[in-house]
């Protein structure tokens, strides 16, 4: 019985790795993809739709995630509260 009960854990343990959740986030999606973003200005606070991603340590950082279409991109711009219009 000792060794039915640590023979299932063993197979438990080593596949619940596999039901994990497949889907990264805060990732940039696969080269090829076409993703459109909000980025916003840091000196004067303006946003626009890019297509793409800004580069680290610039003027320029991403509000919210990529988006798939420049027309989501838009949406999203124009329900952002934090860009100046």
């Amino acid at each position: 019985m000792k060794n039915f009960l640590l023979a299932t854990a063993a197979i438990l343990a080593f596949t619940a790795p596999s039901f994990a959740q497949d889907k990264t986030v805060g990732q940039a999606p696969p080269s090829g993809a076409s993703s459109f973003y909000v980025a916003q200005d840091t000196a004067t606070m303006k946003c626009q739709v890019v297509n793409a991603q800004p580069a680290a340590g610039g003027n320029m950082k991403v509000i919210g995630a990529a988006h798939p279409t420049h027309a989501s991109a838009e949406t999203a711009l124009t329900a952002d509260k934090t860009c100046t219009k």
